[in-house]
Formats: C-alpha cells, sequence, structure tokens
C-alpha cells in the first residue's frame, strides 16, 4: 500500500501542475440582445459576482454585445431605461464594462446622448462603422483597449447597418457604413497597426494583443467578416438571437443568445505548448437564480409604479413555464392554427422572454411576443417547404455549416411531400422582407384580413 501510495504522488503532483496550467490567466463575461430582461437583471448582477469570487484574483471583464435596451418594455420606456442604467453601474463597479453599440442603444435618447448616458454609468462604448449623417464622424471609437493583468486585448466593434431596425425617429442621424466594407477598410489596420503605444508596450513586454471582436451586425455579415480577423480571435456575435459556440482554428466564434437566457464565460487559458487560447462556457441565468439585493429591490419598486392595471391583468394561462425558444415555438404554432394552416414560419427576433407557469400578465405576454402586426398566407410547394425547414429551429448543435444568416421559427408537418402544396402563413415583417427571409423563390404572400399575431397567441392562451 506504501509503495502504491509513493507511486502515487508524483501522478498527483503532475495532475496538479496540468490543472494549475490550465487555469484562465483571465475572463470575460459576454453577453448581447439583453433587451431589458429585468426578470433576469438583478440575478446577472448576482452571477457575476459568483463568478469573481470562483476565480480570486483572475482579471475579468464584462462586454455587452449590442441591444441592452428595449423600447417595447413600457416600463423601459417610462422610466428611460431607469433599471437598465443601474445594472449598468452595478456591472461597471465590478469590473471593466465595455458596450458595443447595437441597434437598440437608442431607444430612449438620441445616438449622442444615449452614448453620453452610458459612459456616465462607467462604460466604454465602442461603434466602428456607426456615424454621424451631419458631421460624417464615429458616433464613439471603433476600437479599445483592455487591461487583462499580464495581457492587452484590443476590443473593436461593429454594428448592423439594415436603418430599418433602428428607431424610427434617430434614422436621420445615421449613416450606416456596410460592416463588411468598413471591416475590409479597418480591420488591416486596426489588427495590425503597431504605433498605438501601450500596443507597443505589449510587444516589448513579450505579450501581444489580444484581438476580440464584438459585432452587431448578424451572422451573415459575421461570415464575411470571420477571414478577415487574426487567428485565435474572439469573435462575439449578436442581433440574431441565437445561441451557440464555433471553433474555427483557435478562433472562437460565439453567440450568447437573449434575454440573458443564457450568459457566455470566456477563459483565456495557456495550453502545454505555452499558447493562449479562449475557452467558452455557456451558462443558463434563471428567474429563480440568486440576485443582487439592492437591484431587485430597485427592480420591484420601479416595476410597482410604472405598470398600469391594464399592465399587470392576466391576459392567459400556461400549465408550464417556457424558455425564450419553447415560447417562440409555442406563438409560431398558434399563428399557424389560427390560419388554418399546414405551416408557419416567424423571425426569432419577433420573439423575447419566455411565458411564466400560471397567470400571464399583459406585461409579460408583451415581454415574449415584441411585435405586432397582420399575418400573411400563400400557397407553396412541400420542396420549398422542406428547404425552409433545414434552415430553422437552429440550436446550439446545429452545425455552423448549415447557418444561414437569419434565425427562423417554424412550425411544419412532420412529413413533408415535396410534391403536393401546402398553406404557408407568416409575420408582417417576413412578408415585407421575403427576399431576406425567404431568398429569390420568396412565395407570394397575401394579407389574412382580421387576423394579427398577438391574438392568434393570446387565442392558444385561452383555449
Amino acid at each position: 500500500m506504501r509503495r502504491f501510495a509513493l507511486r502515487l504522488i508524483p501522478l498527483l503532483a503532475l495532475a496538479a501542475a496540468r490543472l494549475s496550467a490550465a487555469a484562465p490567466e483571465a475572463f470575460l463575461v459576454l453577453l448581447g440582445d439583453q433587451h431589458s430582461a429585468y426578470e433576469r437583471t438583478a440575478q446577472l448582477v448576482a452571477r457575476i459576482d459568483r463568478l469573481k469570487a470562483q476565480h480570486p484574483g483572475v482579471p475579468c471583464a464584462i462586454l455587452l454585445n449590442g441591444d441592452s435596451l428595449e423600447y417595447g418594455n413600457v416600463v423601459a420606456r417610462r422610466t428611460a431605461g431607469a433599471i437598465d442604467f443601474a445594472m449598468f453601474a452595478a456591472l461597471a463597479k465590478r469590473a471593466p464594462t465595455i458596450l458595443n453599440f447595437g441597434n437598440h442603444e437608442p431607444e430612449f435618447h438620441d445616438v449622442a446622448e444615449t452614448i453620453a448616458r452610458l459612459r456616465a454609468a462607467g462604460l466604454v462604448v465602442i461603434s466602428g462603422n456607426l456615424r454621424d449623417r451631419e458631421s460624417g464622424r464615429p458616433f464613439a471609437p471603433a476600437s479599445t483597449l483592455l487591461k487583462l493583468g499580464a495581457h492587452e486585448a484590443l476590443i473593436v466593434g461593429v454594428t448592423t447597418d439594415r436603418l430599418a431596425t433602428y428607431r424610427l425617429a434617430i434614422r436621420p442621424q445615421l449613416d450606416l457604413a456596410d460592416p463588411v466594407v468598413w471591416a475590409k477598410e479597418n480591420f488591416p489596420r486596426l489588427f495590425r497597426d503597431r504605433d498605438h503605444p501601450r500596443t507597443q508596450s505589449a510587444e516589448r513586454s513579450g505579450t501581444v494583443a489580444l484581438p476580440i471582436v464584438l459585432s452587431h451586425a448578424g451572422l451573415r455579415a459575421d461570415r464575411e467578416l470571420l477571414p478577415l480577423v487574426p487567428d485565435g480571435t474572439l469573435f462575439a456575435g449578436a442581433h440574431d438571437h441565437l445561441r451557440f459556440v464555433h471553433r474555427s482554428g483557435n478562433t472562437v466564434y460565439v453567440h450568447s443568445g437573449s434575454w440573458m437566457d443564457y450568459v457566455s464565460i470566456a477563459r483565456l487559458r495557456r495550453a502545454e505548448g505555452g499558447a493562449l487560447r479562449w475557452d467558452v462556457e455557456q451558462l443558463p441565468l434563471s428567474a429563480g437564480d440568486p440576485v443582487d439585493a439592492p437591484l431587485a429591490d430597485l427592480i420591484r419598486q420601479t416595476l410597482s409604479q410604472h405598470l398600469t392595471a391594464g399592465e399587470t391583468a392576466v391576459v392567459g394561462r400556461s400549465p408550464r413555464a417556457l424558455g425564450p425558444g419553447e415560447a417562440a415555438l409555442f406563438a409560431v404554432e398558434a399563428a399557424r392554427a389560427a390560419a388554418g394552416a399546414d405551416a408557419a414560419m416567424i423571425g426569432a427576433t419577433t420573439f423575447g422572454a419566455g411565458l411564466p407557469e400560471g397567470g400571464i400578465t399583459r406585461f409579460a405576454f408583451d415581454a415574449c411576443v415584441r411585435f405586432d402586426g397582420p399575418l400573411f398566407v400563400a400557397e407553396v410547394d412541400g420542396a420549398w417547404l422542406q428547404r425552409l425547414r433545414a434552415r430553422a429551429n437552429q440550436g446550439p448543435a446545429t452545425p455552423f455549416a448549415a447557418r444561414a444568416g437569419e434565425n427562423l421559427v417554424v412550425a411544419v408537418p412532420a412529413a413533408i411531400a415535396s410534391d403536393r402544396r401546402y398553406r404557408f402563413v407568416t409575420s408582417d415583417w417576413a412578408a415585407k422582407n421575403a427576399k431576406t427571409y425567404f431568398g429569390d423563390d420568396a412565395p407570394t404572400l397575401t394579407e389574412l384580413p382580421g387576423l394579427k399575431l398577438k391574438a392568434a397567441v393570446l387565442a392558444a392562451l385561452n383555449p
């Protein structure tokens, strides 16, 4: 036994050494598309406190990849995002917090005032291709340098150029460069220019600035951006409400989902050969998780003060709680049934929060089904429907090669005959952007009179 123990000691020492070598040298908390998700806001801050406690002494930072705010949240709108800005300040007190400007950031003020408020809360704001139409100058810097202990990261931000996704009132202020065109012109300079004094100091100390991209341009644009970044880049995408992690060489491409349903943790580790690499873990965030007490109190008080009786009234019931993905599928199936259709498709960004078990208030319902509008129908053949199904309902396990760009939620028959005709229903947004959602062979869509999306979902919640 003693001889066995003596043999075991070197093995344990080797295992401990390897474990120590694999310990993170820094970690980042990544989120995108938060959309004023107040049911998880205080939980997020508490989760970061726990992460810091689990990584004592390890440098950390928080990266927010656009669309932190939500105009459709009536409390956020009435308070100009008071809860959100309290969250920003709480995050900035815990770690350096960088926000890449998305299309939903200027929900309550114009762009310049929004950026000023974000900076006043302690955030660093970046956005490379978002320019002031009047002056032609960027509203915020394209990049920032972040100190992570012995390391330095260069963080570059880009956002979507789809003007229709920005609030109508601020569109005249915007000059939106195509993110791919902008990146081709600016990424080489940003990632390879060594004139920056802090980058030079990093090189003299034997390190190189770690490349990080925050893109709120969507997956379709990101496919063209990925070949432009250095190998080993941590590339965070957003805007499509997708969730997955994809590794290409030493580069890691990650989408963190939406509505704070998940949070992504990127840990910087040193491999046995000495090379640095990012590992990403995605953790669920639940409304039942521990909360930051001061922020939770603020949320309760603010909701109580600003919600009307109509908004706290119960408008439907669910036999069980549905997460954001499940709730979106439920809503699409409700649209299909209400239209008497064989199949239905609605873009995932029409939906937000999940649905609670039991009574569902108007406020909770509107957080789930963000947008309303008439439904549109078409007759399609089975082969077309099969192609649509192959591009839809994509989750974390979907192969990257199968991801076309738009995040589509579909309800279709289990078996589809390629030579049969089917009645198909979709939303008004998809009908207006048919080529984007359906391609060049988009069907001819006709509005269904008297039937809207929210009414269809409410009918399903009140059988």
